[in-house]
């Protein structure tokens, strides 16, 4: 069983709710990336707030994690706001969750009410995961820096997994193995591994994994891999959809293995469906994924479908 029996859906996105944009990790590189991300949204009809001081820095982080997190409670608290857009991604989320908590009180079993949408990814896996383990869903999608470069279905997608509208399946490289159902849990690879034994670490029984990389050698992937495995964390997965990972190979003449060898040889044996080749992750295609909600992978046919 899953840990949640029900996820909340924030309620749909329309034209000319206001959307507020928050930094919960590295300080913003991207300026110029950062204004087209903004204008999409615009030009899509919605009122997107951002702050006068969205440049600060502490270090490689956008602020002091007090500064963060105080940012963070604010738009979850406003009730004018109806989604909360991430500037970027980089480092620094999960330490924002050392004092944290997504309810009114620490001892609050009750839902949440009026849950906003969080939209991310990356480094924004951490928020993601810890506010689905609270019985909310999220969005893994592109951050604002990176949403101008993605291709127009991908945006049109980004706007129909948050106003409502049913979400075309993915197609990518079945290695065959069925067809699994679960709950989706997309995320990136390494941040997810650095949430392993944390408090932020989801159920992952019934899941299917979602996971995508960028510029990590070979041999840290084979390292993260052999983390999940050694710790158990796989036994209870149904499925894993295999997204991009980019800039993950090996210097030219370092003798190694290719991410692909790597991929298959960590989790070809573990004799559940996996599909590869799936247009999200960084450096291409990011295709918008819902957290927390039931997917079906067919590892046969190599297509991912989210089923909500």
């Amino acid at each position: 069983m899953n840990d949640l029996v029900k996820i909340q859906i924030p309620q749909w996105l329309k034209p000319g709710d206001l959307l507020r944009v928050i930094f919960p990790s590295g300080t913003l590189r991207e300026f110029e990336g950062l204004f087209q991300g903004i204008e999409i949204w615009k030009e899509r009809g919605y009122r997107v707030e951002l702050s006068t001081d969205f440049d600060r820095n502490w270090g490689y982080l956008a602020g002091t994690d007090g500064d963060r997190r105080q940012q963070l409670a604010d738009a979850l608290t406003d009730p004018n706001c109806r989604g909360l857009l991430c500037g970027r991604g980089g480092y620094g989320s999960a330490r924002l969750l050392e004092d944290w908590s997504w309810r009114p009180t620490l001892k609050s079993p009750s839902p949440i009410s009026n849950p906003k949408w969080l939209i991310g990814f990356s480094d924004i896996t951490a928020l993601l995961w810890s506010q689905y383990k609270v019985g909310i869903a999220g969005v893994h999608a592109p951050v604002l820096t990176t949403l101008a470069a993605e291709p127009d279905w991908s945006r049109q997608r980004l706007f129909d997994c948050v106003e409502g509208r049913p979400l075309a399946p993915l197609s990518g490289c079945g290695w065959g193995g069925g067809e699994a159902r679960g709950i989706l849990l997309p995320a990136n690879l390494t941040v997810a591994t650095h949430l392993l034994g944390t408090p932020a670490q989801p159920n992952f029984e019934g899941a299917i994994l979602a996971l995508e990389d960028v510029s990590e050698l070979p041999y840290r992937i084979d390292r993260y891999l052999t983390q999940w495995r050694m710790s158990g964390a796989l036994g209870g997965i149904r499925g894993i959809a295999l997204g991009r990972f980019s800039q993950c190979q090996a210097p030219i003449g370092v003798r190694s293995f290719t991410v692909e060898q790597v991929l298959r040889d960590r989790l070809g044996t573990l004799n559940i469906p996996i599909v590869s080749d799936l247009p999200f992750g960084h450096n291409g295609a990011n295709a918008a994924l819902l957290v927390g909600v039931p997917a079906r992978l067919d590892a046969d046919k190599g297509i991912l479908e989210l089923c909500c």
